[in-house]
Parts: C-alpha cells; sequence; structure tokens
C-alpha cells in the first residue's frame, strides 16, 4: 500500500465520523449515507442474514457450506450465489444460474472478473450426457508482438518489462472474451432470456452491495493505480470533500455505470460490446495508456466450443479445461502421479502424503513451464503430458523420504503417441456448470472503460516476456492459464464440480482438493476447509500453519524448505464447489479463505 493512501488514509479517519469497523460486526453492517455512492438507508446490507465477518473484521470460518435437493450454487460473493438461486427458483436452468452469477460476480468481485476479462467454463449437459468446454479467454491484439514491450536484463539475466507495461496499462490488456462466452452458453444451453437472468444483477448494481473486508482490502491495496488511472478510481474510490478515497468495511458500493452497460447488453446482446458503442469505449480507453487495439480486434474475437480434456482417478472420470489453459491436463499429470502412491491409506495433511503431493508438484509444474502454449501456435505433447505411463516414469523418481533437488522436465514426446481454469452451478438432474474467469491483477490493468463501470484486463502478463517460447506473445495468441474449472464423474454419474481462482496455484489446490474428496471420503466443505501447501520450485513448500508443526519438521528433514504461512490464506485459492452426496443431496461449499458462500434448495 502506498504512502500516500496511508496518509490520506488517516486524514479520512480524523476527518469523518461514519461507523465503519463497528458497524461490519454484525450481519447487517451499516452503510454510511454521507459519502457518495453509499446506499441512503443506513439498515441497507446486501448480505441478509449471512454473517461474514467478526468484530475484528476476520473472516468467519463457518456457515459457508449449504446443501439442497434442488439446486445448489457456490460462488465467491454471497450476492452472486443468491442470485444464481433465484434464477433456478424462477425455472431457469444451471447455465441461466452460471451466466447471471458470472454477470453480478462482473459487479461484486470486479476486482477479480469481469466484463473485461475472460475465462474458461466446463459443462456437463444430464439430458444428452455430453461435456464440453467452452473457451472465452482473452487474446493478445492482432497488432501485438514480443518487442511491443520496452525490455531490460536485471542483474540475475532475467528479461524484464520497463515500466511494467505488460501488467499495467494499455499493452497489458487482451481482447476480452467474458461477454462472448457467457451469451454463447446462456444462448446455447440456457433456458431464460438475456433480460431475464440480467435484470436482478441491474437492480444489485443499482441498489449496490455491502463492502467486505475482502473487497475493502483489495481497493485499498490498488488504491495507487486506480488514482493513477482516473477513470478507474471514478468507478472504485469515492469523493469524499473533492478527494477519491477507498470504500470502508460496511460501506455499500454502486456501480450505475455498470447497470447501464448491462441494460444495453440486455437490450442489444453482444454486438454492442464488440462492434457498437462499447467497443469503441474500450479502444479508445486501452489506446489512451498505450494500448493497440483496433475495432477489428473486437469484432473478429469468437468463442471457440472445445472438447475437455477428460482423465480418471482411481476409478473416478475428472473432466478439465483443455490447452489453452494449462490447467486440466496438469492436474491431470499430477493425478496420475499420485494414483502410483497409496494416499488413500497415509493419515490426511501427514508428512508422509504432504511429500508425495509436493514431489508430484515439482514433477509436473517442470513440465507446465517447458511445454505448454496455445496449441493453434505451438505443438504440445497433451497427450503424453496426460499418459498414465509417463506419470508412473515420472513417479519412479520419487523417494519416499528424500526431496527431490534442481528438478527438470522430462520428456513427454516419448509418451504422446499412444492412443491414449471460479464458481460452480450442479441441480438434481445432474447438469454442472464449473467457471473459472479472470481480469488477472486485482483490477487488472487498472485501465476502466469510461461510462461503462467496468476495467480491461492485464492478461498479457500472462505470457513470456521475449520471443521463441511455446508461450511467447503474438497476434490473436491466447495467453497460457492455469485455469482448471472441473467435473468429476463417477461410474456415469455426477460426483462433483470445482474450481479455483489463484494463478498458478490453481492446479495445486484443485490437485488437493480432488485427492480429499477420493482419496480421504470427505464432505464438499471439508475438502475445501483441509490445510493446503503450494510451490514447486527449489524444494520450497508454502503451507497453512493449521499443519502440525511435527510434519513440518520431518518434511525439513526429507530436505523441503518449508515456509509458514497464515492458518487460512487467500493465496492458496477460494474453491467454491457441489458434491453429489450419496443420498442425492447437492452438497455445498463456499471457501472461507476469502467470501465464498453456497446456497442451496
Amino acid at each position: 500500500m502506498g504512502k500516500r493512501f496511508l496518509a490520506l488514509a488517516l486524514a479520512c479517519a480524523m476527518a469523518l465520523s461514519f461507523a465503519s469497523c463497528g458497524a461490519a460486526s454484525s450481519s447487517a453492517p451499516a452503510a454510511s449515507s454521507s459519502t457518495s455512492g453509499s446506499a441512503t438507508d443506513a439498515s441497507y446490507t446486501s448480505l441478509d442474514d449471512f454473517v461474514l465477518w467478526g468484530d475484528d473484521l476476520s473472516l468467519t470460518k463457518t456457515g459457508r457450506d449449504a446443501t439442497g435437493s434442488t439446486g445448489v450454487v457456490s460462488a465467491g460473493k454471497y450476492e452472486a450465489s443468491k442470485i444464481g438461486k433465484i434464477i433456478m427458483e424462477q425455472g431457469g436452468n444451471a447455465v441461466d444460474a452460471a451466466v447471471a452469477v458470472g454477470f453480478t460476480l462482473g459487479f461484486a468481485e470486479a476486482n477479480a472478473t469481469g466484463l473485461g476479462g475472460g475465462g474458461f467454463m466446463t459443462l456437463h449437459i444430464a439430458e444428452t450426457g455430453e461435456d464440453l468446454f467452452i473457451n472465452f479467454r482473452e487474446s493478445a491484439p492482432a497488432a501485438a508482438t514480443p518487442d511491443m514491450w520496452q525490455t531490460y536484463t536485471d542483474a540475475d539475466g532475467n528479461t524484464k518489462v520497463i515500466g511494467n507495461q505488460n501488467w499495467v496499462g494499455g499493452k497489458s490488456a487482451g481482447v476480452p472474451g467474458f461477454v462472448a462466452g457467457l451469451l454463447y452458453a446462456l444462448d446455447n444451453y440456457g433456458t431464460m432470456t438475456r433480460e431475464q437472468v440480467l435484470a436482478p444483477v441491474i437492480e444489485l448494481a443499482n441498489k449496490g452491495l455491502t463492502v467486505t473486508p475482502t473487497l475493502a482490502n483489495d481497493m485499498k491495496n490498488s488504491y495507487d493505480s486506480l488514482t493513477l488511472f482516473a477513470e478507474s478510481g471514478e468507478i472504485f474510490l469515492k469523493d469524499v470533500d473533492g478527494m477519491k478515497l477507498p470504500y470502508e468495511v460496511g460501506e455499500t458500493f454502486k456501480n450505475l455505470d455498470y447497470a447501464k452497460t448491462l441494460e444495453l447488453i440486455s437490450e442489444q446482446g453482444a454486438d454492442v460490446f464488440y462492434k457498437g458503442e462499447i467497443a469503441e469505449s474500450i479502444v479508445a480507453n486501452a489506446n489512451k495508456y498505450g494500448g493497440v487495439f483496433t475495432m477489428e480486434d473486437l469484432a473478429n474475437y469468437e468463442v471457440e466450443v472445445m472438447k475437455p480434456v477428460v482423465g480418471s482417478y482411481r476409478g473416478y472420470d475428472i473432466i478439465s479445461s483443455p490447452s489453452p489453459s494449462s490447467g486440466g491436463t496438469i492436474v491431470l499429470e499430477i493425478l496420475n502421479i499420485l494414483e502410483n502412491f497409496d494416499l488413500p491409506s497415509m493419515e490426511d495433511c501427514s508428512a508422509e502424503e504432504l511429500h508425495i503431493i509436493a514431489e508430484a508438484f515439482k514433477l509436473a509444474y517442470a513440465d507446465r513451464g517447458e511445454y505448454m502454449g496455445d496449441t493453434k501456435f505451438v505443438d504440445v505433447p497433451i497427450n503424453g503430458l496426460l499418459s498414465k505411463d509417463y506419470a508412473k516414469k515420472l513417479a519412479g523418481k520419487i523417494d519416499a523420504e528424500v526431496a527431490l533437488e534442481n528438478v527438470l522436465p522430462d520428456d513427454p514426446w516419448m509418451f504422446e503417441h499412444e492412443d491414449t481454469t471460479h464458481y460452480s452451478v450442479a441441480d438434481a438432474k445432474g447438469n454442472m456448470v464449473s467457471v473459472t474467469s479472470t481480469v488477472n491483477g486485482y483490477f487488472g490493468s487498472s485501465v476502466a472503460v469510461d461510462g461503462y463501470g467496468f476495467v480491461l484486463n492485464n492478461e498479457m502478463a500472462d505470457f513470456v516476456v521475449g520471443p521463441d517460447h511455446p508461450n511467447s506473445i503474438a497476434g490473436n495468441k491466447t495467453p497460457l492459464s492455469s485455469m482448471s474449472p472441473t467435473i468429476i464423474m463417477k461410474d456415469g454419474k455426477p460426483f462433483a464440480v470445482l474450481g479455483s481462482p489463484g494463478g498458478t496455484t490453481i492446479i495445486a489446490t484443485v490437485a488437493q482438493v480432488v485427492s480429499n474428496l477420493i482419496d480421504h471420503g470427505m464432505t464438499m466443505q471439508e475438502a475445501v476447509d483441509a490445510p493446503r501447501i503450494s510451490g514447486f520450485r527449489n524444494n520450497t513448500i508454502s503451507y497453512e500453519t493449521r499443519i502440525g508443526e511435527d510434519v513440518i519438521a520431518e518434511l525439513t528433514e526429507m530436505g523441503h524448505i518449508c515456509n509458514p504461512n497464515d492458518e487460512w490464506n487467500r493465496s492458496f485459492g477460494s474453491v467454491n464447489a457441489v458434491r453429489y452426496a450419496e443420498d442425492g443431496t447437492l452438497d455445498g461449499a463456499g471457501d472461507p479463505r476469502r467470501d465464498g458462500k453456497a446456497l442451496g434448495f
């Protein structure tokens, strides 16, 4: 957080009298009526009776789960789950609900997703038994090249971009696919109209949502960039006596421009976003800050419907994201390696089990860095990476008592010719929708689309800087992703739907939750709540400190470098998921590491 923000925040705290911390401790936090954008009703809360935080502003760790006999929606914000549930109660199917949830998160979780971003959707359609994958990931503008960023070489020989142009500003933004992807799903697999699914989202954006500790912290931590890019500050900062300041916990955040944008989309469909007035504003704002966008980049954007990658783990079918995501492939590679070890007999979160999992991470992530890229531009040994025999070869490298050092990628090409990337919605009919979407960094590129209430992504940071790498930038190319929206089937019947945000940790998070479900028979909430590890470089493991000190001591003795983190830490992902229990009940889980909440009916 910048010094300038700290000074302004202190001045604000001294000058203003609205209640923030104290009011936020109840289930109905008070909203100030004295600040621009706040609700006029001081008793208003968008959280209803859901208690998300306590007197110390720490997030509650219970009450995130839900069961249902007809449907369950689990999203990273209560308001999104609520609107998804409403859509299903009105007769919509799981896809209708998922589309409504996505557009709700574009308002409620604009720090992480939205109209200026993109994502992936994995679907299981109960009526036909069809599994499919909808790729609405952002793509590079046609004029993008590796040399569009000015670079230098640091003391360690690494190529760096001057001024972080690949992270901030117009040259960090890709062509957004969010609107096209969700509307494609609605048009082809939903049952409701745009007007029906967007109406409750428009109402929420006009009425406002209650600012949670998570959202308040993200706004404060992004304060410098939100003020540097004035259009973003107009959306995500409040006016106080001529100053732009972050919202406080418990206040009400509205986005009237976002509501206006959804009204346009409701009336005119995707064309207004990709060919009409919104497209014109996207190009103008991106290029104002150095971008290379054209109207043709937007008009030519296309959603891609693909076959998901499919594998198995101990008799369960795992259905997940194909290239341009590395997520599904590397999740399956990890699970294939783990299948060679008797994890079900090992104590959960024991040193014995965590050692094997950490070693599998290292081996699979090494392959990810070496081989994965957009398969339209480079050859990727997908079949080899998914091969059980290749996984057995990698598993043979693992010593049960000593950590591997200097792990290098192996050679999946030898196995290539064998015939062989959140929110979740599920219903009692067996329809499952798993969606991971993003704007990449907090508030993406920080470039807002003036007058329309959203920011553009900074997905170009997901390309490797420089040429001649499978993941080097090129016009119309899609950057590599770790997003892993996943569906699990057992004997042809739905078992679970899950996924997570978290950058490269997504893969490790999803693999661990799958293992918790299958190897240890956990409920969905138990599997989500269980402590996690991450890390795949230089024998380093980051861990949540709920893992016992004795376990960490054993791992250290094996050669792992163990770095403690919080007991519950959002960097370890935020899984929102649904499981089908044996009695047919839908068992939903929201992740307490962030604001996740499941709702069922």
